[in-house]
């Protein structure tokens, strides 16, 4: 093999805490745990509604960081859809139809 590389087509997992969270991942889920745990030892969780209140912040945090396929996690996925139709889409057709608008020609 002269000169050429051979670069692993995982080479940006590399990149990630066990190979599937970034920093800011782990952030979010380590908030969302330790909130859940403060509102476990503070409020009174005899109650059902009140024990899924204190867990939610765990559960949705977790939700978010979890590692789904063709995307990083469901955060990106969130973020994705959100620009998409948050932003005005513009596509330029430039097929074997297209006039460039000088006379006709193409």
């Amino acid at each position: 093999m002269n000169n050429s590389y051979l670069i692993p087509a995982n080479s940006k997992r590399s990149m990630l805490v066990a190979s599937a969270f970034n920093s800011v991942d782990l952030w979010i889920f380590g908030i969302g745990l330790g909130l859940s745990f403060l509102f476990l030892m503070i409020l009174p969780v005899s109650d059902f509604w009140v024990a899924i209140g204190a867990v939610i912040p765990g559960l949705i945090a977790g939700f978010l960081v979890i590692p789904i396929p063709n995307y990083h996690n469901v955060r990106t996925v969130i973020k994705n859809a959100w620009v998409f139709y948050t932003t005005r889409q513009k596509y330029i057709w430039k097929g074997w139809c297209f006039e460039s608008g000088e006379d006709g020609k193409k």
